[in-house]
């Protein structure tokens, strides 16, 4: 911080204060985890000093909430990807099944904003589009925050819910899903070459129940890149020109994601899994009825309280992924 010229670059120098901010939180978390232990120590020699019974249930509190801050910062740890402490931005797309869907992607997009919330995490709409007659079509939003992407990369794919229809007279029960896609907001310039023959750009009027996040004129930006068929949206700016800036941005990110991932199957997983919104290719299954389980597909993880998932408890999930991704890859290895 005291050498010459450290603070002429802003965006570098804040960069690296909110860098070194971490680290003193993390050391600060570390000395608290040690502090904590051997207070639960002297809880339990002088349990057993007194034979005081009644201490067992102060105890096993304490010990519960350390294994539960432990495994949080353990859980940090594993988010080491050259991304993971990035903002993340996330794209929801309802699948077929019209109105049905589109409830069905105005819960997750609930779900994800609670989660935020209680990361103390800021989000931002970028674009929305309502349902016709409920809920979402499409909405991209931005969640800022300290390792966001590296937590929200594990949602990437579709999720399937399960209920009886509150759209249905007949009380029919119904399968819907919602694609995902996460992917870090990259603010330097990235190596990146694009054709601006490649590129076919649309502007349309903003709308939907964006409110006050969402300025209602004909400045959103569409941004097609033909040989990808990958597309960005945005309409959260004031100007046309500020989101076609903020569309290019998260165009050159998405391309500079599959250009890293060389083989098939890697590019499989950025984009073929979030156009082919069904069954088979879900990640993840919520049934609420005729009883109630939120399963992870890809590491088992599972619980029954489906009603607290929906809230934005994902941190169980999340925590499964990054033990799970960080597993396979040390067995690849």
């Amino acid at each position: 911080m005291e050498a010459p010229g450290f603070w002429d670059d802003t965006d570098r120098s804040n960069s690296k204060m909110k860098e070194l901010k971490n680290l003193k939180d993390t050391v600060a978390e570390c000395n608290g985890l040690f502090d904590q232990k051997e207070d639960i120590l002297t809880l339990i020699e002088l349990g057993y000093e007194e034979n005081d019974d009644s201490m067992v249930a102060e105890i096993r509190g304490e010990l519960d909430d350390f294994v539960s801050k432990f495994e949080e910062l353990r859980i940090g740890t594993l988010l080491s990807g050259e991304y993971d402490k990035n903002n993340a931005i996330l794209k929801l797309n309802a699948g077929a099944g019209g109105t049905e869907s589109c409830d069905w992607c105005g819960m997750l997009y609930r779900m994800y904003t609670r989660w935020a919330e209680r990361k103390g995490f800021d989000l931002e709409v970028l674009d929305y589009l309502d349902g016709d007659e409920a809920g979402i079509k499409s909405v991209t939003f931005q969640v800022n925050g300290v390792n966001a992407y590296g937590y929200l990369k594990s949602e990437k794919g579709v999720h399937r819910l399960v209920r009886i229809s509150p759209f249905n007279a007949q009380g029919k029960r119904q399968t819907s899903f919602v694609s995902l896609d996460v992917m870090p907001d990259i603010e330097e310039d990235l190596d990146v070459e694009i054709d601006e023959k490649d590129l076919r750009i649309d502007t349309y009027r903003s709308s939907g129940a964006g409110g006050q996040h969402i300025n209602k004129t004909s400045s959103a930006i569409r941004i097609t890149h033909i040989p990808t068929g990958t597309v960005v949206q945005c309409q959260n700016e004031r100007s046309q020109f500020q989101n076609k800036d903020k569309a290019m941005q998260m165009l050159k990110a998405k391309l500079f994601l599959l250009k890293q991932e060389a083989n098939v199957e890697k590019l499989s997983d950025i984009r073929g899994e979030v156009k082919d919104i069904g069954w088979g290719n879900q990640i993840r299954s919520y049934v609420l009825q005729p009883y109630k389980l939120v399963k992870d597909l890809r590491t088992e993880v599972e619980t029954g309280n489906a009603d607290g998932v929906l809230d934005g408890a994902l941190d169980p999930f999340i925590n499964g992924y990054l033990k799970w991704i960080n597993t396979k890859d040390a067995v690849q290895a």
